[in-house]
């Protein structure tokens, strides 16, 4: 275990060896995610799917993720970090090659899928990786980076999704940019050294036994066969704060779903859309430390309901504006307040899970949190496809929004009992 290892010795870190080996792939990896994420519904309506079945579409990257979920951490914990990152970097490409030349909506279907079920693995081969590689002193620092550099991704990508499509003149074409990420990710990857071989060398020379398993090792083996078992044991916290955190990963979620379809059912193109996404990516990414500094200030009350109710108030604004003159004018307004409180709670599931975790034994809560969070974002956009064909898409919008405040209330009740805030100088 992890915990179980701060004792021993390791020799001088240097960050630019964590931004060679983790920093990097993950960026290559989260500009290509942030490339296609905002032109799937578009893709899938030029391929002729109606607005609800675009939305269904575009959720399948979320499904595919909670779905990865499960087996993802065995897969790790057999093959290693790397190998699997490698492997799942492949696998994308597969899926992504599937979806550039998709006949029909179904078979895009198909390939978002595949997208989805590897960026789980690649998640969670990810977070070992960085567990493994980085000493225990500075860990938080890197993870915190590393979610730094994931909203890099997601603001850079739509900018490039853009450029290629008014070049290409191609709306499939900006799944390329995935493909070379992927490509760049996995080459970067073989052409590093083996983080295990560093570990073992450094624990050849602190007299630890060189077969002993790395810390992400069996921190991702713990996940892998206990989560079933951990969701059933933490079923009193899970069901209570957990339906706050489902909340927050479906609004979340579903800003990712809901805007590039308002645009595609306004009539927006798809390099006006990929530019306008990529600007309030902008937004978000620039207060990814103020949110910390807001959790480690005041508590986690006061990212996460602000975050929150300001979500809130974007669904519901842009669930009255559909049918107005100024419609387009609105959508930017609502995308760029969006991407405002979404990063004003940049990091709140991480901390609130890390507050919950056992100190001494992370790994298995960890898990079952995370799997609590990734089932409410795929939920919101199943919700979101599934009112847009019955009703409306500004009715599915509305509903969005009153979800968002009841999670707020939600975390009003259940943040205080369960993460308590410690003022910063007593800590």
């Amino acid at each position: 275990m992890a915990g179980a290892m701060t004792s021993t010795p390791s020799p001088a870190f240097s960050f630019r060896s964590v931004a060679l080996s983790a920093f990097l792939p993950a960026a290559l990896f989260a500009i290509g995610e942030g490339a296609i994420i905002p032109i799937i519904p578009v893709v899938a309506s030029d391929l002729g799917a109606t607005l609800p079945f675009a939305a269904f579409v575009a959720a399948l990257i979320l499904v595919g993720e909670l779905i990865g979920d499960v087996p993802s951490g065995w897969l790790v914990s057999r093959i290693g970090e790397r190998t699997a990152m490698i492997s799942a970097a492949l696998v994308s490409i597969v899926g992504l090659l599937t979806c550039v030349w998709a006949p029909n909506e179904w078979v895009l279907a198909g390939g978002v899928l595949l997208i989805g079920l590897s960026t789980a693995v690649f998640a969670l081969a990810r977070h070992a990786f960085m567990t493994s590689f980085v000493p225990v002193e500075v860990r938080a620092r890197a993870l915190s980076s590393l979610g730094g550099v994931f909203r890099l991704g997601y603001f850079v990508g739509p900018f490039l999704a853009a450029g290629t499509i008014h070049l290409t003149g191609s709306t499939q074409s900006a799944f390329w940019i995935h493909v070379a990420g992927c490509l760049g990710a996995a080459v970067v990857l073989l052409v590093l050294r083996d983080p295990s071989e560093v570990l073992r060398e450094r624990r050849a020379a602190a007299a630890v036994p060189v077969d002993a398993p790395t810390a992400g090792e069996e921190e991702v083996a713990k996940e892998a066969e206990g989560l079933f078992r951990t969701l059933a044991r933490h079923r009193g916290v899970l069901v209570k704060l957990g339906s706050g955190a489902a909340l927050i990963g479906a609004m979340r979620a579903g800003r990712q779903v809901i805007l590039p379809l308002w645009a595609v059912s306004i009539g927006i193109s798809a390099p006006q859309t990929a530019l306008i996404i990529g600007i309030a990516g902008a937004v978000d990414f620039a207060l990814f430390y103020t949110s910390g500094q807001i959790m480690d200030r005041w508590g986690r009350l006061w990212s996460a309901v602000p975050s929150m109710v300001g979500l809130s108030i974007s669904y519901l604004a842009l669930s009255l504006t559909h049918d107005l003159d100024a419609r387009g004018g609105w959508f930017v307004a609502v995308a760029m307040f969006m991407s405002l409180a979404n990063g004003i709670g940049s990091g709140i599931l991480m901390t609130l899970g890390a507050d919950l975790a056992d100190r001494a034994d992370p790994a298995p809560f960890l898990g079952a949190w995370r799997f609590t969070g990734d089932a409410g974002s795929a939920a919101a956009p199943l919700l979101i496809s599934g009112l847009t064909a019955v009703v409306s898409i500004s009715l599915a919008s509305g509903v969005m929004g009153v979800l968002g405040l009841v999670g707020a209330v939600i975390l009003l009740r259940y943040v205080p009992r369960y993460s308590p805030h410690v003022p910063r100088e007593l800590r």
